[in-house]
């Protein structure tokens, strides 16, 4: 089945005959979950096909397919990250400069305030106005904008 291994060294010495050229054989064992009864086991092809869906790619994980760069075989970019902070950083820094901000609703309804806190799903936003602190949930916000913009 194999041809015999040449073990003659590629560098003479005085210990030649404990030098010999190995091999690494990784024998394809049979997986029971894997081995329906109609896939011939000593099929070398079947063995390569199944060692490569068994093992896991290099460097990345198999659940992970969206988040791969560049690579030598690929040729898509990369897929954008599905957190950027940006409206994290944005609310950050309304909140430490206490930006007066006019957030319009889907309704229409403006209403003009500071952002004291926010969290994943709502903003409270103090009145200057003197009317009631207002916790406004996000998705209810059609946008907003600083209060000294646009003429207001």
């Amino acid at each position: 089945m194999k041809e015999a291994i040449d073990s003659t060294p590629a560098h003479p010495s005085g210990d030649e005959e404990n030098f010999a050229n190995r091999k690494l054989i990784r024998p394809a064992l049979p997986r029971p979950d894997h081995n329906h009864g109609n896939h011939n086991t000593n099929h070398p092809q079947g063995m390569e096909r199944r060692e490569r869906h068994d093992r896991p790619e290099r460097g990345f994980d198999r659940g992970d397919r969206g988040d791969r760069g560049m690579g030598p075989g690929g040729g898509r970019k990369a897929a954008p990250p599905e957190q950027t902070n940006a409206e994290n950083f944005y609310y950050q820094k309304q909140m430490q400069s206490r930006t007066p901000m006019v957030i319009v609703l889907r309704d229409g309804e403006e209403v003009h305030g500071i952002i004291e806190w926010y969290d994943k799903t709502c903003i409270k936003v103090i009145r200057e106005d003197g009317g009631p602190n207002l916790m406004i949930y996000k998705p209810a916000i059609k946008y907003m904008f600083k209060e000294d913009e646009n003429g207001r």
